[in-house]
């Protein structure tokens, strides 16, 4: 198991936690509660181990386009990099909508 923390600047609050996904083969799940504090937090741990990297630049593009001020927990079961970025941009949507959804 594989844990990797990533922190950015934020500036926008959000007002709803959100949990969408489910820890299975391909998938992975979200976690998202709201922070006081001016930055984003994501927490992953995943099972596959290497990819670093690609886990980095994923996050990376997320969080230029969602300035949120967040704790973002995923749990990952192999998801490619494409599911990440669908499951981040739902979970963003469940948090302004106020509806879980897995």
């Amino acid at each position: 198991m594989e844990k990797l923390t990533y922190t950015f600047p934020a500036t926008k609050t959000i007002e709803q936690p959100a949990h969408v996904g489910v820890v299975g083969s391909g998938d992975l799940e979200i976690l998202v509660e709201p922070s006081n504090e001016k930055k984003t937090v994501v927490e992953i741990r995943t099972g596959i181990t290497g990819f670093q990297d690609t886990w980095e630049k994923v996050i990376e593009r997320f969080v230029s386009q969602n300035d949120i001020s967040a704790r973002i927990r995923i749990n990952d079961f192999g998801a490619t990099p494409g599911v990440v970025s669908i499951r981040l941009a739902q979970a963003v949507e469940v948090s302004s909508n106020g509806a879980n959804h897995n």
